[in-house]
């Protein structure tokens, strides 16, 4: 039964985000690709098959592992303005593995992995390259089963060798880039490097809920069941991008528009 939820959950997830981008554009399949779709599954199968001990030091990893992404992003975004995707793919990946083997060799308690989360969340739009977005041509689905396979491999992966990584490095490759490395390949063959900064751009907003969900659950896994856990966490990552979206629209109608 696990192994089928597997295979099914996360490739679901991320057929559904392709759709949405598809539909409402990069930036919001950015917003939405961010969101724990690839990480929460994995760790939720870490903790019934580990339990929640194990599966509450990997969430307290993936929390630090967030700056990773943002690495990757900011690596791959300003790559893929003067190179094709094998080479800005290889730049991006080398980016997001030398920051996780220094997480991995510092393993940061919750407090300092939340500080390194929220530090890199604050900091990545400025770091992003500013480019300006046309209207962009209608995007075909020829690559939705590659990105939906990837999903269920990694996941089968991850949590299967979760034994022999550790906690530490099962929470960090449970938030390796693979619906962000999709996106941003993808995007940048159809819709060129622009939108591949729109992308991230979403993605740094949705993070938010992705840290929330992971605070939540390193704390509640020690002291609940996993149903009430990842319920709650859940709930908190929907809280927090709602409280993030009300700042980014408040914040939009404070800023003073430029005279015409």
């Amino acid at each position: 039964m696990i192994l089928i939820l597997k295979l099914c959950i996360v490739p679901l997830f991320i057929g559904l985000i392709t759709l949405a981008g598809r539909k409402w554009g990069s930036g919001i399949a950015g917003l939405m690709g961010a969101f724990p779709v690839v990480a929460g599954p994995i760790v939720i199968f870490i903790a019934l098959e580990q339990g929640s001990i194990f599966a509450t030091l990997t969430a307290v990893s993936a929390i630090s592992a967030t700056t990773c992404l943002m690495l990757f992003g900011i690596a791959y975004s300003w790559s893929c303005i003067r190179f094709d995707w094998p080479l800005a793919l290889l730049i991006a990946l080398s980016a997001w593995f030398v920051s996780a083997f220094i997480l991995a060799t510092c393993s940061p308690g919750l407090e300092t992995s939340i500080a390194i989360a929220i530090g890199s969340l604050l900091v990545t739009p400025y770091l992003l390259p500013k480019m300006k977005i046309i209207a962009p041509p209608r995007t075909k689905l020829h690559d939705l089963p590659w990105r939906m396979l990837v999903g269920a491999l990694l996941t089968l992966s991850v949590t299967t060798l979760a034994t022999l990584l550790g906690e530490t490095w099962s929470g960090i490759l449970a938030v390796f880039p693979v619906i962000g490395l999709v996106l941003a390949v993808f995007t940048h063959n159809t819709l060129g490097p622009a939108y591949v900064t729109q992308v991230y751009r979403g993605m740094v907003k949705g993070f938010y809920s992705f840290t929330a969900f992971f605070v939540t659950l390193s704390l509640l896994l020690p002291m609940s069941s996993i149903l009430i856990a990842a319920l709650s966490s859940v709930l908190s990552a929907i809280l927090a991008q709602v409280l993030v979206q009300l700042i980014v629209k408040l914040t939009a109608k404070l800023t003073p528009q430029p005279s015409s």
